[in-house]
């Protein structure tokens, strides 16, 4: 059995937890995708120093939010910072399914064994583990994969689910955003750290 290929491109900018407020509100205004990224690099709506990089963050984060429902996105500009935490893990858990692999597999295990603490060697044994699959990670230079792993755990950060002690911390959502993100189904909660009566609760 193949799996599939893992995309790995996540390697710098965390959740873009400020970014994301910019592009979701200019997408809201023009209502299509293209015309949106356009508007964001020629007005430099992102406020970076060089068009490359308007170009590579504008990319990576319209990829995740096209992923985001209607409802979400306009919740979005709205909500609490934690909330906007959650709702762009949920869009960088939908976009990379490594990611996702992770936050269901290691991260809400760890937080149901009532394990607290997440490691670097946590991650290292899931990475080794998942690289018997997929030769796309066997075959990523040293450099690569401590990018990956730093920008993973920046993402658990910005999300509020991992503390700078790399303590789990559980998920808070309000059933009104956790019900934002079930819409398409109840699986796409498994990647908070929450046990399956939190999950219930935040749905009824």
């Amino acid at each position: 059995m193949i799996s599939e290929r893992y995309r790995l491109s996540f390697t710098t900018g965390g959740l873009f937890l400020q970014e994301a407020v910019v592009v979701t509100e200019c997408y809201l205004t023009l209502r299509d995708w293209k015309i949106t990224r356009e508007q964001v690099r020629a007005d430099n709506l992102l406020q970076v120093r060089t068009s490359a990089a308007a170009t590579r963050i504008s990319k990576e984060l319209i990829a995740r939010l096209e992923l985001l429902s209607q409802d979400a996105l306009e919740y979005l500009p709205e909500c609490s910072l934690r909330e906007r935490g959650y709702l762009l893990w949920s869009a960088a858990c939908r976009r990379y399914s490594f990611i996702r692999d992770f936050a269901v597999e290691v991260l809400r295990e760890h937080y149901l064994s009532l394990r607290h603490q997440l490691t670097l060697n946590d991650y290292d044994a899931f990475f080794n583990g998942k690289a018997v699959l997929h030769a796309e990670l066997d075959g990523l230079a040293v450099s690569t994969q401590r990018k990956l792993r730093q920008n993973l755990f920046r993402m658990l950060r910005d999300a509020d689910l991992l503390s700078d002690q790399y303590l789990i911390q559980p998920a808070l959502l309000t059933p009104s955003l956790a019900q934002l993100l079930a819409s398409e189904g109840q699986e796409s909660l498994l990647v908070f750290p929450a046990t399956d009566i939190d999950i219930q609760r935040w749905l009824k």
